[in-house]
């Protein structure tokens, strides 16, 4: 609905701010730090811009409590929990887990506001469904440590689903603990160092497309560089510096000939900066997927449990209930920025906008001897 009354004489209709009566509720200084009264009766004006909306509410003190509540109500299912997933075994019943898991969740977040229960409810089902119940299937059923041997080592080279790890032609495939779980826990440092080199790639690659870009082309240094598919290669750029013959031109050819092998070098050295830019990235991952495989065979099982349950069960449940509280938080961002940019210019406004721009709209043409009030 549409404040006609906002409309012509500007401001924020309090109705619709009252409207958020849930979130204020939560968050009741929150409301004075995005709207002040404007001396208007039932309206208000905006307090911060629209692009400062989504900061204002996430570094209100009222937010990161709310956030550090929700924390807490996780932290206190999740350490209510851990023992019933840590004693998993070949007695356990995957029904009686997630029968567990599931009514105390909901019972847990039915007292905290704004949340649905509900949908903290179905976070943990679709995860349950997706990944966790084939877990507590696999462990119920090998146990522990078996769980993760022996691996699944596959050599069809046409295989579709994509492995965990590939080491040469040897394709492994962890269902119970994915390497990138072991990664964060034991290799952080090693994964710095292959970001920097991804970084360091993304770098190269871009430097070496935005040059063949800028001098390819009918006219372009690098145009005699093309090869049939329409690309500029090593092999391309190569080719054609076997080409330049300057002894055979005339000065004038010669000076182009030098402007061109000039280019045509730069390129190459993008190129081969590009090159070895791949192979120490790739070298990189090589020997961390060789210590990640390696790490597998030395896992206890109080390890296993740790990586299992912790980093991998309990960090993605938690890290969905963030979602939905991002969720919220995106909700009121989105409404709150609606209604500033509604009525963010009133009629008056618009009125004085059109008759500047029809005084210089008449300047213009007056310049170009036009007078059409004639």
């Amino acid at each position: 609905m549409h404040d006609l009354n906002a409309h012509l004489n500007g401001g924020i209709p309090d109705t619709d701010i009252d409207a958020f009566k849930d979130y204020w509720r939560v968050f009741p200084t929150l409301r004075n730090a995005l709207f002040t009264e404007n001396g208007r009766p039932g309206y208000s004006d905006p307090q911060v811009d629209t692009q400062q909306i989504k900061t204002t509410i996430l570094s209100h003190n009222e937010f990161t409590a709310y956030q550090q509540r929700v924390t807490s109500v996780f932290e206190v299912w999740r350490d209510t929990h851990k023992s019933l997933l840590g004693d998993i075994d070949a007695n356990t019943k995957p029904r009686d887990v997630i029968l567990a898991l599931s009514e105390n969740i909901l019972a847990r977040f039915a007292d905290l506001p704004l949340l649905d229960p509900y949908d903290v409810y179905q976070k943990l089902m679709d995860y349950w469904d997706e990944v966790m119940q084939d877990d507590v299937y696999l462990i119920t059923t090998d146990g522990w440590v078996k769980a993760l041997q022996p691996r699944d080592i596959i050599q069809d080279k046409n295989l579709k689903e994509t492995p965990d790890l590939t080491i040469k032609k040897e394709k492994y495939k962890m269902d119970l603990i994915p390497p990138a779980l072991i990664v964060a826990r034991y290799f952080p440092d090693e994964q710095v160092e292959i970001d920097t080199l991804q970084t360091a790639l993304e770098t190269a690659e871009q430097a070496l497309e935005e040059y063949i870009e800028e001098h390819t082309g009918e006219d372009g240094l690098l145009a005699e560089a093309t090869n049939d598919s329409g690309n500029v290669t090593k092999t391309s750029v190569n080719a054609r510096l076997k080409e330049l013959t300057p002894d055979l031109m005339t000065l004038n050819d010669a000076e182009d000939d030098d402007e061109e092998r000039d280019a045509l070098e730069h390129c190459l050295s993008l190129i081969v900066a590009k090159s070895k830019a791949d192979k120490a990235l790739k070298d990189a991952q090589l020997a961390l997927d060789k210590q990640v495989l390696a790490r597998y065979d030395t896992l206890t099982e109080t390890e296993i449990k740790q990586l299992v349950i912790d980093d991998k069960w309990l960090a993605t449940i938690q890290a969905a209930i963030t979602g939905e509280v991002q969720r919220l938080t995106q909700d009121l961002t989105e409404r709150v920025k609606e209604l500033e940019e509604r009525y963010a210019q009133p009629l008056p406004a618009f009125v004085s906008n059109v008759q500047e721009f029809s005084m210089k709209v008449d300047k213009h043409l007056l310049n170009m001897g036009v007078d059409w009030h004639e």
